[in-house]
């Protein structure tokens, strides 16, 4: 069996063939191909241990075991450590344990920038708002999979918004709402439990990805109530938090669209209406991922 550290991990990660795998799960997600029961976790004074198995025909099964944790000396910052353990799905044989902090910023990034897919017409300009390991991540996807678009981040700290913004052939930094303004696809990578934005500083038809809000909600109830609605599952409105998103407890589960429906072009995509794609993470992710990190080896 292959344990695999941090480094390894990352380095094992490439970002356009974790971007296909990721984009395999969530469209068998959305045909109902993937058996995956509710994320658990147990509950601790600071944070909460996760337990996420899942199998993805063609791809593998794997099991999650993630620590989200608050960080007390960065408020409205979080820890996601853990591993992933991955098994041969024919004869049950663990093959690899790999790390899962790098293996879950990477799908997670894999997965908003595969939200932008929603849309006919792509952004001309992308706002970051975090500057923390996910923004990062989401910082590096963006700069493989769309180098020559325009990306401004923007976080509480702006000296960290300058320098992530380094990171990027063509990025810049500026205020939360100064960058949300002047972009038409808006990236949420934070730890926050208030809202980060306000739909009036929302493009009237603009793209928002919420991977953040482990721990409260990242959006306004007023960019919810106006957007069309897209999770990788069902259970996002339907689990309660930590499996669900707090931004959806309440909403009609019809209203969620999978984007791996859009993906399998099983659902058009839209150019004329505010599209939101709120985050929770699956299993089937980690899968996708680990299945390429082990393929590397």
């Amino acid at each position: 069996m292959r344990v695999l550290d941090a480094a390894q991990t990352r380095a094992a990660l490439d970002p356009q063939r974790v971007l296909d795998a990721v984009a395999l799960a969530l469209i068998a997600l959305s045909r109902g191909e993937v058996s995956a029961p509710p994320r658990i976790a147990a509950l601790a004074p600071a944070g909460l241990l996760g337990a996420m198995p899942a199998y993805v025909p063609g791809l593998g099964l794997a099991a999650k075991l993630v620590s989200v944790f608050a960080d007390p000396a960065k408020p409205g910052r979080s820890s996601h450590r853990g591993l992933v353990a991955l098994f041969d799905e024919h004869d049950g044989r663990p093959l690899s344990v790999v790390d899962a902090e790098p293996l879950t910023a990477v799908r997670t990034a894999a997965s908003a920038t595969l939200s932008l897919r929603v849309r006919g017409r792509q952004p001309d300009c992308i706002a970051i708002v975090g500057t923390g390991v996910q923004a990062t991540a989401q910082l590096a996807m963006l700069a493989v999979t769309r180098p020559q678009t325009p990306v401004i981040v923007a976080g509480r700290d702006p000296e960290r918004a300058r320098d992530l913004a380094r990171l990027h052939p063509h990025a810049d930094s500026a205020s939360i709402e100064d960058a949300v303004r002047a972009s038409d696809a808006v990236f949420c990578c934070t730890g926050a439990r208030e809202p980060v934005l306000r739909r009036s500083w929302l493009r009237a038809y603009a793209h928002v990805s919420s991977v953040g809000g482990s721990h409260g909600h990242e959006l306004d109830a007023e960019t919810i109530h106006d957007g069309l609605l897209y999770a990788e599952w069902l259970g996002a409105a339907t689990s309660a938090p930590p499996a669900g998103a707090y931004e959806l407890q309440g909403i009609d589960p019809a209203r969620i669209v999978m984007l791996g429906a859009v993906l399998a072009g099983d659902h058009p995509v839209v150019d004329d209406r505010l599209t939101v794609f709120k985050s929770t993470g699956h299993g089937a992710l980690d899968v996708a991922a680990a299945a390429v990190v082990d393929a590397s080896f």
